[in-house]
């Protein structure tokens, strides 16, 4: 069985801005506030239609067989299509379950349109069984199946008023949650260069994403208590062997797992 964590990180597409508001003598910057600014004004908030978001960053935690990773797919400075490309194409290889937060109502939407965007197949992400009869039960599209689990959205009862954000359910499990970075400051950090950062960022929560995941298996009975020990540990020991500032950085805010 591979397990597949995964989150995005996106920023105004700007040149669909350009094309809905007839801006284009102006620089990404200026279009991506007015594209800000023409949202709140419709809706009281400066987040974009999930159409108008453009992907800078895609990170997966890879569990498997004995083996775990987190990374960032594709290059700093790969295309948007090729991080989209890359991602399903880990879908055709693997057939992995899927594990997000909040990926039914954001992370996946958004990629649905961005490939509709480049043109990009995915046979087997959109498989509902017409090829395989074992996908018209449980598929990756259906809310109440398995191959993708939204943690938020089972922990929620598949209710708007019971979703928390990973930030809180990360603290509510002692993790460590954002570490100074949020999604709100992903655009101004894409203007200013810095993308390793959002990266960096991307990798982090798909951390919280995936042990909020393994404490989900634990209460409902798919990992023992040993069991979930021993995956907390195997990430740890990941973590603990990649060179990376980020990496450190969780690992000295992450105590040691007590149930």
């Amino acid at each position: 069985m591979h397990v597949f964590a995964f989150d995005i990180e996106t920023i105004p597409d700007v040149e669909l801005g350009r094309r809905i508001y007839d801006l284009h003598d102006l620089t990404d910057k200026q279009v991506g506030y007015i594209m800000q600014t023409k949202r709140r004004e419709e809706t009281g908030s400066e987040f974009l239609s999930l159409e108008q978001q453009r992907v800078v960053a895609i990170s997966v935690a890879l569990r498997s067989r004995e083996s775990f990773k987190v990374w960032s797919l594709g290059e700093p400075d790969a295309p948007e299509a090729e991080l989209i490309q890359r991602f399903f194409d880990g879908i055709e290889k693997y057939t992995p379950d899927l594990v997000s937060w909040n990926g039914s109502g954001f992370d996946l939407p958004v990629l649905h349109y961005r490939a509709l965007r480049h043109g990009i197949a995915a046979p087997r992400y959109w498989e509902m069984g017409d090829e395989d009869q074992s996908f018209r039960w449980n598929n990756y599209l259906n809310r109440f199946h398995w191959r993708h689990i939204d943690v938020m959205d089972v922990l929620s009862g598949y209710q708007g008023r019971g979703r928390a954000s990973l930030q809180n359910a990360a603290m509510l499990l002692n993790l460590p949650g954002k570490l100074g970075m949020n999604g709100d400051k992903v655009w101004d950090c894409w203007l200013e260069g810095d993308i390793e950062d959002i990266r960096n960022y991307c990798e982090t929560d798909v951390l919280n994403t995936f042990l909020v995941y393994l404490r989900f298996e634990l209460v409902r009975g798919r990992l023992s208590r040993e069991e979930f020990m021993a995956e907390n540990q195997r990430v740890r020991e990941h973590l603990q062997s990649q060179d990376k500032s980020h990496f450190k950085e969780f690992l000295t805010a992450w105590p040691e797992v007590v149930i």
